[in-house]
């Protein structure tokens, strides 16, 4: 079985994101959609909730499962037994960072090989980060997300900034 991970916080998963995973889940048996656990920062939705956004998103993928993971990717991939990463490309300086990625990963485990999509170009201008801004300062996200997410983003962002504790 040709089984791959897509790995990424996704606080919260774009159209971009979706749109790589649509397309990863014709070329592999089975696409594991790896939601990190990053210690080090403060997301707008907790791991759980991310992983059931996404899950919304994917009922279409029958080959598409979605599990959070903490540490090392290629741990990761081990516990899958998965032996392709999958990675969205923007950008150039997309290229630069998961190149780098790419090269560690492979000398952590040489079995494991990466492979680069590009985006679609009409997304290539969208990240989290973005998505974020946009719905923290009342702007239209539609488009941006998944429909089925839409308004989870945005009664987030309400709360969290009813709280005075969201900010980018």
């Amino acid at each position: 079985m040709r089984r791959a991970v897509y790995p990424g916080s996704f606080d919260p998963i774009t159209n971009g994101h979706l749109d790589i995973i649509k397309r990863s889940s014709k070329v592999f048996d089975e696409v594991v959609v790896g939601v990190l656990v990053n210690p080090d920062k403060k997301g707008l939705f907790d791991i759980d909730e991310r992983v059931t956004l996404i899950q919304k998103c994917i009922a279409e993928f029958p080959n598409v499962k979605v599990q959070s993971f903490s540490g090392l990717l290629i741990n990761f991939m081990k516990s899958v037994d998965a032996k392709v990463i999958v990675k969205g490309l923007r950008a150039v300086s997309d290229f630069e960072y998961e190149f780098q990625m790419a090269l560690m990963n492979n000398k952590l485990n040489p079995n494991i090989e990466t492979v680069f999509m590009m985006t679609n170009a009409k997304y290539s201008y969208l990240s989290s980060s973005s998505v974020k801004q946009v719905a923290m300062f009342g702007g239209c996200i539609k488009g941006l997300v998944p429909n089925e997410i839409s308004d989870d983003i945005i009664s987030k962002v309400n709360k969290e900034g009813d709280k005075g504790i969201w900010k980018l």
